[in-house]
């Protein structure tokens, strides 16, 4: 959204002095298609196209920050936060035990991140590549592996594939029952075969928690 825009929508709810929850001052979403779940961003306090700060707009009381007892933000379906963190950290430990430094992240059913971790010694952006696999793995339902064999030969399947997805192996789903309920990335392992290593890891994540996934 533009910044702009968003500015004047914000002064628009303003006027009428109601901020709706589900849609607060802090949800600019980024202009990219490549952007990632729930990146979104404050609409002021950032450079704008011109290079100046934009300025924070009058906000009403209690808009910035939610009281004690506010309904959460997410109701998506997902591992905890105690098993997206275990089984990210199974997940880069498994990869350093293999000699390899990774990043790791579980995400929810609706695509947004539960736990992100990076190894010590590790390019601290896998674990946004990481994600991008596990977008993958979960719309498809399928690890990212098999998912990019059968997508380049499936116009249907290719239709699916959304710009902030990375279409190689390193992800997995997290499934309950018949349910997809998120799924977990892998990135920075090397070898011949793209992600192959990195998918190794993050099954080892998967294992490490499936058994308490509800």
């Amino acid at each position: 959204m533009n910044r702009t825009a968003s500015l004047l929508c914000v002064g628009g709810l303003l006027l009428t002095g109601v901020v709706p929850a589900a849609d607060s001052v802090f949800h600019d979403k980024p202009d990219s298609p490549r952007s990632l779940p729930a990146d979104n961003l404050p609409p002021f306090g950032m450079l704008d196209d011109r290079g100046q700060l934009v300025p924070a707009p009058p906000i009403p009381a209690g808009a910035l920050h939610r009281g004690p007892g506010s309904p959460p933000e997410s109701v998506a379906k997902g591992p905890s936060l105690e098993l997206a963190i275990e089984a990210a950290r199974a997940a880069v430990d498994a990869c350093s035990a293999a000699g390899y430094r990774i990043g790791a992240t579980v995400i929810d059913s609706a695509g947004e991140a539960r736990a992100m971790l990076t190894a010590d010694g590790s390019d601290g952006s896998h674990v946004f590549v990481a994600m991008r696999k596990a977008l993958t793995a979960l719309k498809f339902t399928m690890a990212s592996s098999r998912a990019s064999q059968l997508v380049p030969k499936n116009k249907q399947l290719l239709a699916r594939v959304t710009p902030n997805m990375f279409v190689e192996g390193g992800a997995v789903p997290l499934v309950v029952g018949h349910e997809v309920i998120g799924a977990i990335g892998a990135s920075g392992a090397g070898g011949a075969v793209i992600g192959q290593q990195d998918e190794v890891c993050a099954q080892a994540g998967l294992d490490r928690i499936k058994a308490r996934l509800k």
